[in-house]
């Protein structure tokens, strides 16, 4: 048998005996996050529903520790995989903190009634995603991104070995997605669980992924750790951008470069540049960017945004031949802009661009 922890073996999923994605094959191992990425669409939240068996997978299979999850009961699923999926869950009134308690029902006999042990799971879990003070709030009348966090603290309270989280950072503003995808790490740092998550914001994902999976069309394109699928091309062919360009180094995207004869001349190095490589894109100002090293920051951001990029080899003195494109620069564009470069032995001669510029009054 294999040593992954859960496997989707032939898996197809879909609905009403009908299969939209098919040949899922995939190994997870205990301890990892897998992230699930693709278009609106695209079938992520199927296969998550198909896994934690919301969903009757059309063929195939899903092995959990080498137990086929069909062999086991709802009960012993429940104690083993906590499920956070985009549906809203329907309550009459209840409290926040009766919300959080639902995650001990596993443990507890037949009328749920919850020990002192329970409570103070209870209370742990809700102090982990900072909630305590939404304790005895009615669930319906708190706000999206609250919802998700009281969520995330039932699931915590069943104490899982598996998190299935259905695009988690949903409605979360900037600060608690951050501190979302921190506790999902801590939890799996600590009690090494499992993540399976979707996400859309591809940049976080880039950043707290073990393993990513690519859903397009009928079947997973791509599956891998994140430095082996966050390059331009897959990314490219996986979202079919056409105007614009995904950067792997920052995990961001670029809208596309402005076209036509540069008016401005950017000189700069260690990230000093970019934002003033975006912003002379946002203002549709062309620019010439230099002169820079192929292994600065700046490099790869100007390589997208600027219509010239005067460039130098790695750890080599300026050469006559940068140079000179680089006066030329200064003599063609209208204006000229030291974003702050530091100067060294080997770029010395960019001192001379700079005189240069400002003799012209272009600075």
């Amino acid at each position: 048998m294999t040593n992954h922890y859960i496997r989707l073996d032939n898996l197809a999923v879909g609905y009403q005996g009908k299969a939209l994605i098919h040949d899922i094959n995939i190994g997870i191992n205990k301890g990892e996050i897998v992230t699930l990425i693709g278009p609106n669409g695209s079938g992520k939240s199927t296969i998550l529903k198909s896994i934690t068996r919301q969903l009757k997978w059309i063929a195939g299979n899903v092995f959990y520790d080498d137990t086929s999850l069909l062999q086991l009961s709802y009960k012993e699923m429940a104690s083993k995989m906590a499920v956070i999926l985009t549906e809203r869950i329907k309550t009459e009134y209840m409290t926040c903190h009766d919300v959080v308690a639902m995650g001990r029902y596993p443990y507890t006999g037949r009328l749920g009634i919850l020990t002192a042990k329970d409570e103070k799971i209870v209370e742990e879990a809700m102090e982990t995603v900072h909630a305590l003070e939404l304790g005895n709030c009615n669930f319906n009348e708190i706000s999206d991104g609250q919802r998700q966090r009281i969520l995330l603290a039932r699931a915590i309270c069943q104490e899982p070995e598996v998190m299935i989280l259905d695009e988690p950072t949903s409605f979360l503003d900037v600060k608690h997605k951050l501190e979302l995808l921190s506790i999902l790490e801590r939890m799996v740092r600590e009690k090494h669980i499992t993540v399976i998550m979707s996400l859309h914001e591809i940049e976080l994902a880039q950043k707290v992924s073990d393993k990513v999976m690519c859903v397009k069309g009928e079947t997973i394109t791509h599956y891998g750790q994140p430095e082996d699928i966050f390059t331009e091309p897959i990314i490219r062919e996986l979202y079919e951008i056409e105007n614009g360009y995904f950067d792997p180094l920052f995990g961001s995207m670029e809208l596309p470069k402005i076209e036509g004869k540069p008016k401005t001349f950017v000189i700069s190095s260690g990230g000093n540049g970019i934002p003033i490589y975006r912003k002379l894109r946002k203002e549709q100002i062309p620019f010439i960017a230099g002169i820079l090293y192929q292994n600065d920051v700046d490099y790869q951001v100007a390589k997208v945004l600027a219509t010239q990029v005067i460039e130098e080899t790695p750890f080599e003195e300026i050469s006559n031949r940068a140079y000179e494109e680089a006066i030329k620069a200064v003599q063609m564009c209208d204006t000229v802009i030291d974003a702050g470069v530091q100067i060294g032995s080997a770029n010395r001669k960019l001192l001379n661009i700079i005189e240069e510029a400002k003799r012209l009054g272009k600075m």
